[in-house]
This record gives C-alpha cells, structure tokens and sequence, in this order.
C-alpha cells in the first residue's frame, strides 16, 4: 500500500488482548508518517523564464498547495559563461504576477539556504570532496581541445570506463603528478565515475519504471575548477538532499540525465531519501512539429514569456503576455490544461479548482500543442468574469498611451465604457480599439461604410434627426430610442439606413455597442456635435 509520492514510514505495533472468553487476540496498527511534500522551481538566470517554466512551476505548485506543502524557489546561477543581468528579478516578477506563491527562496528567506547557488561554494566543495575520497570521481586534466581531437579521432567518443584509462586524469596520472598539476593551477574538472553493466531504474510518477543501462552514460562533469562551481548534475542532488526536496517536478528533456541523478544519490548512500521523479510532457510548437521556442511567438505573433523582456546585450524587446493584456488567472488556466486534465470536460478553473483536483494520474506523456488561439479564448472568458471596475483601472494606462487623461472622465464613466465593450476583447489591450470613440470624436470615417450608408439624403436626415434629439427629455438609453425609432416609422425612412449612418456620424464606422447605450453616455451635447460633424464632412462615395 502506498501513497502517491509521499515518503512513508510504517510503524507496526502489535497488542495482545486477554478476556474471559478468549485467551489472546493481536491487532497490527499500521500508521503512515508521511513527511512534509517539498518541491522546488530551479531556474536558471540565463534570460527571460519561457512559458514552458512557468508551466512547470505551475505544476509544482499546484502539487505542494494540494498536499499542504513548501514551494522553493532556487536559483540556479552555476553557468556563469550564461548569466543574464536582470533575469532573476524577472523570474520573481513573473511568479509574483501569475500568483505563484513561493515559500522559500532568495528573497523570502528560509532554512535550507542560501538559495542562489553560487553562494553555495562550500557546500558543494565538501561534497566533491568525499565523492573523490570515496573512488566515486576523480579529477580530469583534459584541454578542450584535447577532446575535441577524441572526438575527431572516433565516431561517438565517450569518456566513460572504455576509455577513461587513456585520458589525463588521477585514474590514469601518478598521484605526485596530479598533486603538482592542482597545486600548480593548472584547471580540471571532476568527473563522477560510473560503473559499467548496471540497470539504473528511474521511477517516474508519469512514464512508470524507466530502466536504463549504465554502460550508456558517460563519466559526466560535476565540478569545474575555473569557476570554482559544480554543474548542474552535482548542485541539483545536494541541494535537493539538504533541501528535504521530496519531489523533483522538472521538463522532460531532463530525463535522460535521471538515471545519472539515481547512480549520484547511490554514491552518497542517500537512496532512501531520493526524491519522486516527474518528468512533464513538453509544450509543442502550435502545429505539433518540434518544441516550442521564441521564434514560434515571433513568427505568428503571440509571446512565449510571461512578462515583456527587454535583452540588456542585444537591446530586443520581446512581448509578454501581462503587457499584451492577458490577465495572469487565464494564462494559469490556460497553461494547466495544456498537458492535464481534471478528468472531465471543465475548462475555466480557478486557482483554487487548480489545487484541489491537479493530479499527475491525469498528466498526458506526449507533448501539448501550443495552442494561442485557445489562450485568447480562455482571456476573453476571464476578461467578461472580471469586475467592470478592474478593467477600468488596467484601462486607464492604455487611456493615457493614447493622449487620454482618465482624470477627465472619472472612474465612473470609464468603468461604464469598460461594461459596454468588454464581450468585444479578448485582450485588455483590445479595449482601446473599441472604446476609443467614447473619449475622442472620430475624424474620419470607415471608406467602406461610406459607400454603403452614406447615400445623397442621409445629411438631411440626419439634420432632422438633431432636432429630434434635441427634442427628447430623457436622453436614457431606453426612452431616446423609443423616440428616435418612432420618428423613423412616422417618416417611413428605412431603419437600417437610418441607424447605420447616425452610428457613422458618432462612432466612424458601423459597428459598436448599442447606439443608444453610446449617446447616452457621450451625452446630448456631444452625440448633436458629432452628428453636425459628420453631416459637413462625410462624402458619397460617387460625390
């Protein structure tokens, strides 16, 4: 009996029970000691976090908050070559934005730190140490040119136990030399040595048993004396052992490297607390073909980061989805269902229906198409679910991009706007598009709805129909249009003509909210203007 991935301790405690009618009786208790579920996000500070991270921090924190567990936020800096300024504060951002909450890390603190692994030297230098001590690695003196001639030399070339006795390293050199070649500064890095013929078994909570034969892995790099840093395979075992990490939730392309891991908790003798393995499907390209990248995003026009970037080498601007004007609950929803599903045919899901029903038993093995346009569909469902006066407010920004003061309208009137035109968007940033006649009278007007609504007697009609405005007593919605449509019946004038060229005066084209729910809110005044307006200045297309 097992529970799905959480570390067990069985306690068995027997009692004999005596009575009058019987001699003995023994019960066995079986008592699960479950320890705290952990996970960890480790990224790396080598550029702007791709939407397939954020997927994966996602997972994992959607694993720890059902479990009642820590979520840690690790920085993976040993790549100092790849080290991009600003790329961690843009993680933090990005977590912060979509509402992944972490419970440990560089900037909230916690026990198992320091969080940023550079600042572990002295952890991972001990660490290197007792694998050396213990036969499990040794140092290699190998020049990268070196290498390359091995490589040259033979198809496939691999350092491993075939050939390990014909490079440069303490297996092969006199111990004096190895000890002049380090204390003379000469670099080298540190090898884990692997034992050829083993089955190494990987379970993962998603693929079941992976087994894979030692004698295919090479003797991977864990340490490299130039930059006094391990590599990623050595920092991820140590600091998810001393982190208690008790589930490593992490893209599939690692694993191939899993059987590694396996073999380095074995060399530690930390077997018994290796963590679970889940190793998630990859996000595709929209049409399947290969890995999602920023080309994608370039190419047919959608962001792949969550928020925009700005390259501090190149000086490119890349798009994010929070500047694009997605809001963070439709890309969380979004990115869940993109590779799980709660079992049955829900799409819109809350954060919380997120927690409550993840399960990697509902996790697909094959990759998920990126599929933008359904990211669109699901912002526009979240954009109708969201309060007025909360799109009002992420409005007001795009108001004053476009030399709009909101201050000159008010809170009330934008939010008002927001009501009439939000069923219209599917992108906050859409709003302006469809809005923008409400703050600024057009001045010109839709070539295409000229033609086909503007014929040789509409200016006299719609001079007519400013003194019907001017008329009306109550210029709500309702009781202006119950006069306006009576004037037209009583004239005889054709409905659709009528109405599609009063809305062309006020609007600039045929299409919008309800006419009558605009002037309304544009008012008396402004509605007459804007009809004089275009009464002097639209033009027949045959004119």
């Amino acid at each position: 009996m097992a529970i799905c991935g959480v570390r067990q301790k069985w306690h068995v405690a027997g009692m004999l029970f005596s009575g009058y009618f019987r001699t003995f009786a023994k019960i066995i208790v079986l008592v699960i000691m479950a320890s705290k579920v952990r996970v960890r996000f480790a990224p790396s500070p080598t550029g702007p976090l791709h939407i397939g991270g954020v997927r994966t921090a996602l997972y994992n924190y959607l694993f720890a908050r059902q479990n009642g567990g820590d979520m840690i936020l690790r920085i993976e800096d040993t790549d100092s070559n790849r080290f991009v300024p600003g790329a961690e504060e843009y993680i933090n951002e990005a977590l912060a934005w979509l509402g992944i909450k972490i419970d440990e890390g560089v900037r909230e603190g916690g026990k198992y730190g320091p969080y940023k692994q550079s600042e572990r030297r002295d952890i991972y230098r001990r660490y290197v140490k007792e694998l050396c001590d213990n036969g499990k690695a040794y140092i290699a003196f190998d020049t990268p040119e070196e290498l390359e001639a091995c490589r040259k030399a033979t198809p496939n070339f691999q350092y491993d136990a075939s050939t390990r006795m014909q490079m440069r390293n303490s297996l092969s050199l006199p111990a004096d030399e190895v000890e002049r070649l380090v204390a003379g500064g000469t670099p080298y890095v540190v090898r884990f040595k692997v034992e050829p013929g083993l089955d190494v078994e990987v379970d993962d909570l998603i693929r079941g048993k992976v087994v894979i034969n030692s004698s295919i892995i090479d003797d991977k790099v864990l340490y490299k004396s130039a930059d006094d840093l391990p590599t990623y395979h050595l920092a991820n075992i140590i600091d998810d052992h001393l982190m208690e990490v008790t589930h490593v939730i992490r893209g599939e392309e690692w694993l191939p490297s899993a059987p590694l891991h396996v073999l380095l908790y074995a060399a530690f003798g930390w077997s018994d607390t290796m963590p679970q393995f889940v190793h998630l499907p990859l996000l595709l390209k929209p049409d399947g073909k290969g890995k999602l990248s920023k080309r994608d995003g370039d190419r047919l026009g959608f962001p792949v980061f969550p928020l925009e970037w700005h390259d501090p080498k190149s000086g490119e601007i890349s798009s994010g989805y929070r500047e694009a004007g997605y809001l963070p609950e439709a890309v969380i929803n979004f990115l869940a269902l993109l590779g799980w599903n709660p079992g049955d045919d829900r799409e819109i899901m809350s954060m919380d229906e997120l927690v409550r029903d993840f399960s990697f038993a509902h996790c697909s093995k094959s990759g998920a198409k990126f599929d933008f346009e359904k990211g669109k569909w699901f912002n526009h469902e979240y954009i109708l679910k969201t309060p007025d006066a909360e799109l009002a407010q992420l409005f007001k920004p795009i108001l004053e991009q476009n030399g709009v003061d909101p201050a000159a309208f008010g809170d009330e009137y934008i939010t008002r706007v927001v009501s009439l035109v939000k069923n219209r968007i599917s992108l906050v940033g859409e709003l302006w598009a469809n809005a923008k006649f409400f703050f600024v009278a057009p001045t010109a007007y839709a070539e295409k709805d000229v033609k086909k609504r503007w014929k040789p007697e509409m200016p006299q009609i719609m001079q007519e129909l400013i003194g019907v405005l001017e008329g009306v007593e109550d210029f709500a919605s309702k009781p202006c249009e119950d006069v306006v449509l009576a004037w037209i019946a009583d004239k005889g004038y054709h409905l659709g003509n009528v109405m599609n060229a009063f809305r062309l005066t006020v609007v600039g084209e045929c299409k919008g909210p309800h006419m009558f729910d605009i002037t309304e809110l544009i008012g008396r005044d402004e509605t007459i203007a804007r009809l004089q307006r275009g009464i002097e200045n639209i033009r027949p297309a045959d004119a």
